[in-house]
């Protein structure tokens, strides 16, 4: 266990700290509307995203300050409760539905989403797994199956709410630390085939993920129902130009973009900041994942890595698929922007995951 300690990065923190904050505005401007007219509050939704912020903020500092090898202590204690969350989340009258998906926990006036909290889980599980039989990772029986197989257990779960975004941010995380460890391009190249056509199984298996396909192909062929939500991002980036229209300008959030400050904040942010706005925030994403990667480079040990790794690639395709789901690059799917869109559990998650973050940091020989 790693028992030297520095200073946490500071550029990491303060990046993190600006995206929070631009995401406290966003969230405002993108939701006053739908605000007032719900709850007769306009404050309604920025109000809960600064609590959410504010847990999550503390919970960063007091990880932060956790060595977080504590973590690999106890992984399989945490996976086993994210688990049974899982299983706790698809019974009727424990779990809440929302948009056709049963992925909410209630908690008093508030809910949380166990998926979130299980890709942190399985980072941390499978950073243990891998730093202790690297080796082995060359190996498809001994080492690859089954370092994926609990991942895919895990995967399956989120899939009966169903939750097809937060899935595959956790399947996609897990792959790219098992390629870093060391795995054979041909064993992902054979799983890659099974995958596929197992993806193509999930979609063919539920009517709305096939709209999903064809609205994001041809999103003009069905302009008031699958294509619906892609067509009015684009019209709310397009106007933007490249200063935009002024902060809390949007014309789309005016009823045209359902519920503007989650999935498709980032559409918002381009139509009010135009393309600038969004490169800025861009550019700060890649600034947190180049700090990151520095980070998993120095850190002490192998555990250190992986975790350091694990956190970077769950930021990176979350940002990666939202912003390409907002822009028409990919079919629509239910994933937030880091730090930007409104929800508790996931801005939560992503704070305490910088909070480990900033731990490893701690330790780092850079």
């Amino acid at each position: 266990m790693p028992t030297k300690r520095t200073t946490p990065d500071f550029i990491l923190m303060i990046v993190t700290f600006t995206l929070l904050a631009i995401g406290l505005i966003m969230v405002y401007s993108a939701s006053a509307i739908w605000a007032e007219f719900k709850f007769h509050d306009s404050f309604f939704f920025a109000k809960r995203q600064t609590l959410f912020a504010g847990v999550g903020i503390a919970a960063m500092f007091f990880i932060m300050n956790i060595n977080y090898w504590t973590w690999r202590t106890w992984s399989k204690t945490i996976i086993i409760v994210c688990f049974v969350l899982l299983i706790l989340v698809l019974i009727p009258g424990i779990g809440n539905v929302r948009n056709g998906s049963r992925s909410w926990i209630g908690v008093g006036a508030f809910s949380i989403q166990p998926s979130e909290f299980m890709k942190l889980a399985m980072i941390a599980f499978l950073a243990k797994y891998l730093s202790e039989r690297q080796k082995l990772i060359t190996s498809f029986k001994k080492g690859l199956v089954p370092s994926l197989g609990l991942a895919f257990i895990a995967f399956a779960m989120i899939m009966l709410q169903p939750d097809l975004g937060t899935g595959t941010v956790m399947m996609g995380t897990c792959v790219v630390m098992i390629f870093i460890a060391g795995a054979r391009i041909s064993h992902f190249a054979f799983l890659g085939l099974l995958g596929v056509a197992g993806f193509v199984g999930l979609i063919a298996s539920a009517p709305y993920r096939i709209k999903r396909i064809t609205s994001f192909l041809d999103p003009w062929s069905d302009p008031l129902g699958s294509g619906f939500q892609i067509i009015q991002s684009l019209y709310a980036i397009g106007p933007g130009g490249l200063f935009g229209l002024g902060l809390g300008e949007s014309r789309q959030k005016f009823f045209y973009l359902p519920e503007p400050q989650t999935d498709f904040i980032f559409a918002i942010l381009s139509e009010e900041l135009g393309f600038i706005g969004g490169s800025f925030i861009l550019l700060l994403f890649a600034l947190l994942l180049w700090r990151g990667i520095r980070i998993a480079l120095g850190a002490p040990d192998l555990y250190g890595s992986f975790l350091a790794v694990g956190i970077i690639a769950m930021v990176a395709i979350q940002v990666m698929i939202n912003v390409g789901v907002v822009t028409g690059l990919m079919p629509v799917t239910g994933i937030t922007l880091p730090f930007l869109s409104y929800g508790g559990s996931s801005l939560t998650l992503m704070l305490m995951a910088i909070g480990v973050l900033l731990n490893i940091s701690r330790y780092s020989r850079y």
